[in-house]
């Protein structure tokens, strides 16, 4: 009955915002007929990523012309008043995104697995509500670790009573007391310090603020001295990174594959700028975590990604709140706007296929509503920072919008095979690839991005290479050849949808933590002024300024380009 009801209320709630959103998506295409290929562009020679942090200013920017494409829309009035304008045309659509609260489990009082699970208990008690409250039906509560959209999503029911008083009793049977003021004292005398949830300022992201604050006050009320601590968003991840936190809000736009758990609470990725924030070690999590990277099939990935959801929300490292539907906004004087039920309007496809319906060429304004932090594609993690990124660099494979199944990118061709410890790929380039400088992209490139980021120890990148074996480059017949330690499920995903990097770019980077590629000039083979930040995504970096834009220009040689077009064939 729960499950029956659960899936009405989600259904009630798409059902708002198809009401509120009308289609305009790709009529008579479906997963199986679906050709990348089909698609020509950029058709715009300009492109401008506006930093607007302020959704009303934004909302202003595009009733005046200033802005053409609004993402990440979530507040319920900004929703509305979109969808009854003159001037824009929504799109929605269920997302990997999750949102949850971080705790950093290497002191104390989060290193304490019945205060973290007292945590979730009061949280329990009002995750919906606050999802109610704040987003009015446009999210959805999070209990589990997974959002609703995964097929190995898990929902959690063996959960402890919610609620404060339950959390206080589950407290009190572990031997924690309270002090005269009201807080709480541990089984060993240890009394529980003033700590900060980081979070976001208000002026950034409003309902992030709010649920640190929500959260606040609900864990003192089991006795927690806790306060949210808003502070800038750079200065908040730079913190995390080090482990210099508390805990702290954050939102993650997940992979289609449940080994990202694998990323976020194995023990070996506890390191500095490394995707386990919260710093959980436990040997059953990481035996089940182990094998779920290494499942050799579906059926046992699915059976491991359940045990570790469940082993999850026995331990929390964090706690899941709400999971955000995909809401975007383009103008709607502009044609070749692409959307599914599974891809919102703000997409590549729609970014090198946007016309104007009236007049010549003109810049597209695309918003970002938060400051970059850095281009450094070795070191970033936020989502801001690869909007610019991800238009710059491409990886060997693209994923169906449809049916988020494997598509042929940047190579053209796969084959998978046993080796004699692992699995081996042989991915075959498309030819006459090119940089966005005009070079020639070849397997050494794709061959050097793994060895270096390998011999590095990259830790936003290790998960990926870490199970290489070795690397073959046969230039002639345009393949390499990677052979894995091991075999997994999800070895082709980790290899084949890793950003190439330039071979002859990164050979000469002399400190990849410290490396600005946007500030390193460099020049293009027809003598063209550009930087280090080269890439075969469809817009060239050409400048950055802080707390305005990132400008960009089209890649004549990306390959779905005019000039790319016998290429792609």
């Amino acid at each position: 009955m729960v499950k029956k009801i659960f899936y009405y209320v989600r259904a009630s709630i798409l059902m708002v915002l198809m009401f509120l959103i009308p289609a305009h998506a790709s009529a008579g295409v479906d997963g199986a007929s679906f050709d990348i290929f089909s698609y020509r562009g950029p058709k715009m020679k300009d492109l401008y990523y506006v930093i607007t942090r302020d959704m009303d200013a934004a909302l202003l920017a595009m009733s005046t012309k200033k802005l053409d494409v609004l993402s990440d829309i979530y507040r319920p009035g900004d929703i509305e008043r979109l969808a009854e304008s003159d001037f824009a045309e929504l799109s929605a659509a269920s997302s990997f995104h999750g949102f949850f609260v971080t705790f950093n489990v290497r002191k104390f009082p989060w290193d304490q697995t019945v205060l973290r699970q007292a945590a979730s208990q009061v949280v329990d008690a009002s995750r919906r509500q606050w999802t109610r409250d704040l987003f009015s039906g446009y999210c959805e509560p999070l209990s589990s670790f997974l959002p609703h959209i995964s097929p190995y999503y898990e929902p959690m029911t063996e959960r402890l009573p919610p609620g404060a008083p339950s959390a206080r009793r589950h407290l009190a049977d572990a031997g924690w007391t309270w002090d005269r003021a009201g807080w709480l004292v541990a089984p060993d005398g240890r009394k529980v310090p003033p700590t900060r949830i980081l979070c976001p300022p208000s002026s950034v992201a409003a309902t992030s603020t709010e649920i640190a604050e929500l959260v606040s006050e609900a864990l003192r009320a089991i006795g927690v001295p806790i306060e949210a601590e808003p502070i800038d968003f750079q200065a908040m991840l730079a913190r995390v990174d080090v482990h210099d936190f508390d805990a702290c809000t954050n939102a993650w736009t997940m992979s289609r594959d449940p080994d990202v758990l694998y990323s976020f609470y194995h023990s070996s990725m506890d390191v500095e700028g490394g995707y386990n924030m919260s710093g959980i070690a436990d040997p059953e999590l990481d035996s089940v975590l182990h094998d779920l990277r290494y499942a050799p099939d579906e059926p046992s990935a699915r059976a491991l990604a359940s045990r570790a959801q469940k082993i999850l929300s026995e331990l929390m490292p964090v706690i899941p709140v709400y999971s955000r539907y995909s809401v975007s906004a383009i103008r709607n004087d502009w044609d070749g706007v692409f959307t599914t039920d599974r891809s919102t309007s703000d997409n590549e496809l729609t970014l090198i296929s946007m016309t104007p319906k009236e007049g010549g060429e003109r810049p597209i304004y695309w918003n970002i509503s938060e400051e970059i932090r850095t281009l450094n594609p070795l070191v970033s993690s936020s989502a801001y920072d690869w909007t610019v990124l991800g238009t710059i660099y491409s990886s060997m494979l693209s994923v169906n919008p449809y049916t988020f199944e494997d598509l042929p990118w940047l190579a053209e061709s796969w084959e998978v095979t046993p080796g004699e410890r692992g699995s081996i790929f042989t991915f075959k380039l498309r030819p006459d690839l090119k940089w966005q400088d005009g070079r020639p992209l070849t397997v050494e490139d794709v061959a050097f991005t793994i060895e270096f980021i390998k011999d590095n120890n990259i830790p936003r990148f290790f998960d990926t290479v870490k199970d290489v074996e070795s690397t073959e480059t046969d230039e002639r017949a345009g393949t390499v050849r990677i052979t894995m330690a091991n075999t997994s499920y999800w070895h082709l995903h980790n290899i084949g949808g890793m950003p190439v990097l330039p071979k002859h770019i990164l050979r000469n980077v002399p400190d990849w933590r410290a490396w600005q590629p946007a500030n390193r000039p460099h020049t293009a083979l027809d003598g063209t002024k550009l930087t280090e930040l080269i890439g075969t995504g469809p817009f060239t970096f050409r400048e950055s300024r802080t707390g305005e834009y990132v400008r960009m220009t089209r890649n004549e040689h990306y390959m779905l380009s005019g000039i790319g077009e016998a290429r792609a064939k």
